[in-house]
């Protein structure tokens, strides 16, 4: 069997596959986030059990040998380990927002445009540069203790292997790496006051190793630390041809574009994903919130996730006037724009309104933003839908909708199956991708509909620059 490993920011997971590409089992364990004023912190130690408890209890089920193994895991953030990998502090998350006033005056002095034009990375404030720039400034003994500053795979596969610290270039790719050359930009280091401190950055490579004996797959396992979670859908998705597309509807609503053009020029958002394939790589715009939007909403309103597709069907098409913008994060938006200051507004509320309105509203809030975010990426082929919103058929219908386009819908554990995939390519090991990724579904658009969105969508966007000149002033 081959075993993709798959680290969240909320659930850690493990998948074993066949020749084939068919899931044979899963193994999910949930792990805590810590948010306290717009902080927000993970345990590492917490994350690693999870991991370990998951391969452990996987590699029990499934009575077959391990053939292979690839890890993929979210991105950005900063987890700092001493020399032995372990952390010397809490992880900071991709979600965090202390670092907002450091980029708030990076916007404003041109030191933001600067970095996006020499590396396709538009920062925010979760992102690395910016949280070590606010590391080194108030809390200069973390970075003082630690030996290296990873992203959470490299400290899963640090853990499990005994290698040495290193990453690749995906996770490189925010925000120091330059796409061209695949090495550190030290002028962009420079720029964001780090160079007494570039020596935390991790080595650039393609991560290769094999498991100890003790740590949850058997002694000897070959693993591959793979891209992290974004590109690793893309190729567990099959979107690598120029001008495919994949929305992952996930905690994290993240558009991303297979691309052999390299264009630094236009609005400075999103970035550029380098791929293990030099010259190739993905446009992505991963905005802040996708699922994360509709989980406080049904928080709020008291429904389940499985009253969602009945909720849906007792709304129409515009939800009676309600209208979401649906910019949840505490650290505000990044893409296909960065905001750090906007917040989500609810509209069009009145007594009348119903949960049936407020859930149809997010959901569509959401379709609106993935389609500033698609086209702002260059999408011109097929789109490919994955995450845990695929679980709901009639939000992939109202998708399509929205979108105007059909929807090649990837189920199961996409993350996982493309970590694998990597794995495969960078052993030799020979798998048949396009087997691996076929689509479970696809979803066609109504045309009706389509046609009423398409205005709606223009309306969102006036609301959205309305709210931006809100969230500056």
């Amino acid at each position: 069997m081959y075993v993709g490993i798959d680290v969240g920011t909320s659930m850690v997971k493990a998948a074993a596959f066949d020749g084939d590409g068919r899931e044979l089992a899963v193994e999910a364990r949930p792990v805590g986030l810590a948010l306290r004023g717009g902080v927000v912190e993970q345990d590492m130690e917490e994350v690693y059990a999870a991991v370990v408890d998951v391969l452990g209890t996987l590699t029990s089920r499934v009575a077959a040998p391990v053939e292979l193994a690839g890890l993929t895991g979210q991105g950005d953030g900063v987890w700092l380990v001493d020399k032995e990998g372990r952390p010397v502090r809490p992880a900071a998350s991709w979600m965090d927002g202390r670092a907002h006033e450091l980029l708030d005056q990076w916007l404003a002095d041109g030191t933001f445009e600067t970095v996006f034009r020499r590396t396709g990375s538009a920062m925010f404030p979760g992102c690395p540069g910016p949280l070590l720039a606010w590391f080194d400034r108030y809390e200069p003994a973390s970075l003082d203790a630690a030996a290296t500053a990873l992203y959470c795979k490299d400290m899963v596969f640090r853990r499990l292997t005994g290698a040495p610290a290193t990453t690749d270039v995906s996770d490189a790719s925010m925000p120091f790496l330059d796409p061209r050359t695949r090495t550190y930009d030290n002028r962009v280091v420079e720029l964001l006051g780090l160079t007494h401190r570039r020596g935390l950055l991790a080595p650039v490579g393609d991560p290769i190793a094999t498991a100890e004996a003790r740590e949850g797959l058997p002694a000897g396992t070959r693993i591959a630390n793979g891209p992290y979670d974004l590109p690793s859908c893309a190729l567990g998705a099959g979107v690598t041809d120029p001008g495919d597309g994949l929305l992952i509807v996930g905690t994290c609503l993240a558009s991303l574009v297979a691309t052999t053009d390299l264009d630094l020029s236009g609005e400075p958002a999103g970035l550029y994903i380098s791929t293990d394939r030099p010259g190739q790589w993905l446009r992505a715009m991963p905005a802040m919130v996708g699922t994360a939007a509709l989980d406080w909403v049904l928080t709020t309103t008291g429904v389940g996730h499985e009253e969602v597709d009945g909720l849906l069907a007792d709304t129409p098409p515009g939800a009676n006037g309600v209208r979401v913008l649906p910019y949840f994060a505490p650290s505000g938006e990044r893409a296909p724009f960065v905001e750090p200051r906007l917040r989500a507004e609810l509209t069009g509320v009145s007594l009348e309104s119903t949960k049936a309105d407020l859930v149809r509203a997010t959901c569509e809030g959401i379709g609106f933003a993935a389609r500033h975010c698609l086209q702002a990426a260059g999408l011109t082929g097929s789109l490919a839908v994955c995450g845990g919103g695929t679980r709901s058929p009639a939000w992939m219908r109202l998708l399509a909708d929205v979108l105007g386009r059909p929807l090649r819908v990837v189920e199961g554990e996409v993350g996982a199956r493309g970590a694998v995939l990597a794995a495969a390519e960078r052993y030799g090991v020979a798998l048949d991708a396009a087997v691996w990724t076929e689509p479970t579904a696809v979803v066609e658009p109504d045309a009706a509909r389509s046609a009423y969105y398409a205005k709606a969508y223009e309306d969102h966007l006036a609301r959205l620059a309305q709210a931006r000149g809100r969230a500056r002033a």
